[in-house]
């Protein structure tokens, strides 16, 4: 009886790996498979940052040499937001603003949470799928439909929203305060909206994976610190992404009911609105409440894939576990009650002043000890300088310098000086933005095998990252000095300020090396999608890491494994072991006689 049970169970095992292989919707577009939709989430991701840098560095140009007449801006911009292909400030403001959300939203978010926490979960804790495929599916198409709603807002008459990217009101509240207050500031609320529904689906799905659907052996313990960064980033996600929602929610409401829940004694031209009792610092506590956790939610699953790629490149298991593991855990938790320190100036009590600066300090620590104990971890490796380490290396860097500049911002008494200039751009864009996607990029290096079955070009990524790493300082670095010289951020051009006259020829200085950084992104381009099709064919573990991913067969199965899932016996960083001939023992690897008191 059980037999013909089984066999009955095979068939329709057969049946459903056939109605995979056949059609090509189903395996490609309207995938549950969490590899597929991975793979979705880091390609659109990339399509976005490509937008993204290139706002950015029309913004420069125009930084570096105001008033001047561009060609590419006319192609790109046309007639009406730059006559004549000189930019107009409305433009100005348009590109920052979307500049800043689509790197923040939909490209460091979804590809570093939706790409990886989607590619490793199911595949490091030795799980066929994420607990619901379907929902999953469904967070991606979400999330293509909130870029695409985004992208879709910089084609309406009045253009894109230009409020930027953190929305205050009266700016974004009133459709008629300027140009880019109207049509194009609704679909930025309703594409947030849709994101936010999007990750809140992933979220979930990645939280009930990971409690539920380990594989026999894999205790809490176990788990490699990639996962406990999905896992707890997840976790912040939940808590802190309906508050977004709720003030974009509150906003469209004051924008198209008459309600006035961020606005107050308002005078536009001499006429007084009828807008009483509301506040726009109500809105900032909201936004600020996303906001920076949201600054964890990015930066946390880059720490996990980079302690993994370091333990595994310097073939030494990584130092201090537990106290990683803790950290983790405390920077969740105070990521939830810093978030004032942004709005130091805006007529906070001082005194919540005083108690934001402390928490604010207070969350050095738990960073200070995971970068303490990155170097500690390559402290006497035996490194391997491949590309993936190499941005690792270079994520260590960004992360202490950036880190160093936001004790500085973290103080309320120092922050005055400096609030609003491009010292806060130089800080937050070195150790959120840059240092975010130079894990996205570790990333995708180490784990292309994994996806793709192939091997990147080293060569390139060699040329990917000196390029990159040299480009993102020459960026950043000077413009820690113009700021403290009192440039102020978001101005489209200073010729109004003699003042700032000799600061120009810095402005030049950054945006050439952002020129230069922004093009040779094109190295990356062609080396991921090049690689696709023609890169070298892959062995099932490239790198001879430890952890479960690299069990699985190189070509894709839906459920990741053929037979059996494989059973978990020690935890994920068992490298350079004295007594064994090898320099890596999986974990899918039993115990030997006598190995029990070794590892103890």
């Amino acid at each position: 009886m059980s037999a013909i049970a089984h066999d009955i169970d095979h068939g329709h095992d057969h049946e459903h790996e056939h109605h995979h292989k056949d059609t090509f919707i189903t395996k490609y577009i309207f995938s549950i498979d969490h590899k597929m939709i991975a793979k979705q989430y880091l390609i659109t991701g990339i399509i976005m940052g490509i937008i993204g840098v290139g706002m950015s560095l029309l913004f420069r140009m125009q930084l570096a040499w105001p008033e001047e007449s561009f060609g590419v801006f006319k192609f790109f911009l046309g007639e009406k937001f730059a006559p004549g292909g000189v930019m107009k400030n409305d433009a100005y403001l348009a590109l920052v603003t979307i500049h800043g959300t689509i790197m923040v939203f939909f490209v460091l978010t979804a590809g570093l949470s939706g790409t990886f926490s989607n590619l490793l979960i199911p595949l490091q804790i030795g799980a066929r799928d994420m607990a619901s495929g379907f929902m999953n599916m469904v967070s991606y198409w979400l999330f293509f439909l909130s870029s695409v709603v985004m992208i879709s807002s910089l084609f309406v008459e009045s253009g894109p929203a230009s409020a930027g990217w953190t929305i205050y009101p009266p700016l974004s509240a009133l459709p008629q305060s300027i140009p880019g207050s109207g049509t194009g500031m609704t679909l930025w609320l309703i594409s947030m909206a849709i994101f936010i529904a999007s990750s809140l689906m992933g979220s979930l799905n990645y939280v009930v994976t990971v409690i539920n659907l380990r594989t026999k052996g894999m205790s809490m313990t176990r788990l490699p610190l990639t996962i406990w960064t999905f896992f707890i980033t997840a976790v912040i996600g939940i808590v802190s992404f309906p508050v977004l929602l709720s003030a974009a929610l509150l906003l469209i409401m004051d924008r198209s009911l008459g309600t006035s829940f961020f606005l107050s004694d308002i005078y536009i031209a001499g006429e007084v609105l009828h807008y009483q009792g509301g506040s726009p610092v109500l809105f900032e506590h909201l936004f600020w409440f996303l906001g920076h956790p949201e600054v964890y939610i990015v930066i946390l699953p880059a720490m996990g894939l980079v302690s993994e790629i370091m333990a595994t490149s310097s073939r030494k298991p990584i130092f201090g576990y537990r106290a990683m593991i803790t950290s983790i855990l405390a920077i969740a938790f105070l990521s939830t009650i810093v978030w004032g320190h942004h709005m130091f100036i805006s007529g906070m009590n001082p005194f919540l002043g005083s108690v934001f600066t402390f928490t604010t300090l207070l969350i050095a620590i738990p960073s200070a000890v995971k970068a303490f104990n990155w170097i500690t971890t390559l402290w006497k490796g035996n490194i391997q300088m491949n590309p993936a380490m190499l941005f690792s290396i270079g994520f260590v860097s960004t992360f202490i310098t950036g880190g160093l500049t936001g004790i500085i911002l973290g103080d309320s008494t120092l922050d005055i000086n400096v609030h609003d200039t491009y010292f806060v751009v130089a800080h937050f864009h070195l150790v959120m933005g840059i240092s975010a996607l130079y894990g996205m990029f570790a990333g995708v290096y180490h784990w292309f095998p994994r996806m793709f079955g192939r091997m990147l070009n080293k060569n390139l990524g060699y040329i990917h990252f000196w390029v990159t790493a040299i480009c993102a300082y020459g960026v950043f670095f000077p413009m820690h000095f113009i700021g403290m010289a009192g440039l102020p951020r978001r101005y489209y051009t200073n010729t109004a300020f003699p003042l700032f006259d000799d600061l120009q020829n810095v402005n030049v200085l950054i945006t050439v090396f952002a020129l230069v950084g922004g093009v040779f992104q094109i190295v990356f381009i062609w080396n991921f999608f090049h690689s696709i099709f023609f890169g070298k064919k892959s062995v099932m573990n490239p790198w001879n890491a430890t952890t479960l991913e690299w069990t699985a067969p190189v070509e894709h199965i839906h459920g990741n494994w053929p037979g059996e899932i494989p059973e978990v016996h020690r935890w994920p960083y068992d490298y350079s072991k004295p007594g064994f001939e090898e320099d890596f023992i999986p974990q899918n690897v039993p115990f030997k006689e006598g190995e029990e008191e070794l590892h103890h």
